[in-house]
């Protein structure tokens, strides 16, 4: 964590034993977020004698970037018996890991919508094949030359690639340079799709340089 977790006891004994408790469940949080802001953990005994439910309360406050602010409390209600603090601890615990890891989830999916959104469709041809090694090269209108892998080309059709296919692509930044993350075929240089008379994909000049 960016800042070390507090720890606050209210009207209970803090023992090495709840002490290390805390310290392990805390752990397990940052196992499951490990970009915490800050963990604020409240630890308190709210009644001495109450009438029905836990005596004890577990409060949970944490933030986690760029501004998220949870909250996990644990004050069981209705009870026949008083549960022990560290089944209250526990509980206030798996409350925060069950948030989050649907933050964790929202905010995967947010960064992978971003990526898809940021990769540029474009139209190109083939240039290269090596189909043994299942992968290639195209070429887009603008003279880029793009590296792409069987596993982009959708419906399966790498097979049915030649040299001078045209496809449409999304082609993002990677490691090694631009690559296809998405191929589709749309048609071969210079010839027609179905009953179209113009023609769907014209091949960049020395496209076959």
């Amino acid at each position: 964590m960016k800042v070390p977790p507090e720890i606050t006891y209210r009207n209970v004994d803090k023992t090495d034993a709840l002490d290390a408790l805390v310290n392990e469940k805390i752990g397990k949080l940052e196992q499951v977020c490990d970009y915490i802001s800050s963990c604020h953990i409240v630890i308190e005994k709210i009644h001495d004698r109450p009438r029905s439910g836990s005596p004890y309360r577990v409060r949970i406050d944490m933030t986690v970037p760029p501004g998220h602010e949870l909250v996990a409390e644990s004050n069981p209600p209705d009870v026949n018996q008083y549960p022990p603090l560290e089944s209250v601890i526990r509980d206030a615990f798996h409350a925060a890991t069950r948030q989050l890891r649907e933050l964790a989830r929202q905010q995967r999916e947010s960064d992978k919508s971003r990526t898809n959104d940021s990769a540029q469709q474009t139209t190109a041809l083939v240039i290269k094949l090596f189909p043994e090694q299942g992968y290639g090269f195209l070429k887009t209108l603008d003279g880029e030359e793009v590296y792409f892998h069987r596993n982009s080309v959708l419906h399966d059709d790498f097979d049915r690639l030649e040299i001078g296919t045209g496809v449409h692509c999304f082609v993002e930044l990677g490691e090694e340079g631009p690559q296809a993350s998405t191929v589709k075929i749309v048609d071969k240089p210079g010839v027609s799709a179905g009953k179209a008379e113009q023609t769907i994909v014209e091949p960049p000049l020395g496209w076959q340089e």
